[in-house]
């Protein structure tokens, strides 16, 4: 196996897998409209808030490492919902499954072994796809985790 395919399995276990956590799946399980739309006191954002921002930053990212006429979101606004809650299971259902579509279009960009990891794209600063996959980790990586902490001071997960 070459040091180029051994780069690509370890960016896919770690968009995929959480080494060091529970994945992704197990962490999102069972979250309902009251739980994402409920406020923890001295917290910003609740779980819909953290779940659209997820959803909407990673396809950004992935829309950046497609698109040479990618064109940036306004920052902050554009990557924060206003609505606090949910308007119904069917929009958490959405979410969650744009996160894991979209997630799966990355794994494939890196994957693909036409992808050069390492080549600046033509309309970036710079930007590889080795460090829009390492963003998306880690930027889900964090994310995840204050879902997960929302979820066990609302009770709802150990």
């Amino acid at each position: 196996m070459t040091h180029d395919q051994q780069l690509r399995d370890h960016l896919v276990k770690l968009l995929r897998q959480g080494q060091a956590f529970r994945t992704q799946q197990e962490l999102l399980e069972g979250i309902t409209v009251r739980e994402a739309g409920e406020q923890v006191e001295q917290l910003p954002y609740t779980i819909w808030q953290q779940l659209e921002h997820l959803r909407f930053t990673q396809r950004d990212i992935l829309n950046f490492s497609n698109n040479p006429d990618y064109q940036e979101p306004n920052w902050p606004d554009d990557y924060w919902p206003s609505q606090a809650a949910p308007p119904d299971q069917k929009a958490i259902n959405n979410t969650i499954k744009t996160i894991t579509d979209d997630l799966e279009q990355m794994v494939q960009l890196v994957q693909n072994t036409d992808n050069d990891l390492f080549k600046p794209f033509a309309h970036s600063q710079g930007q590889t796809l080795l460090r829009e996959a390492m963003l998306v980790a880690e930027h889900n990586a964090y994310h995840l985790g204050q879902i997960v902490l929302i979820r066990r001071l609302l009770g709802k997960l150990k």
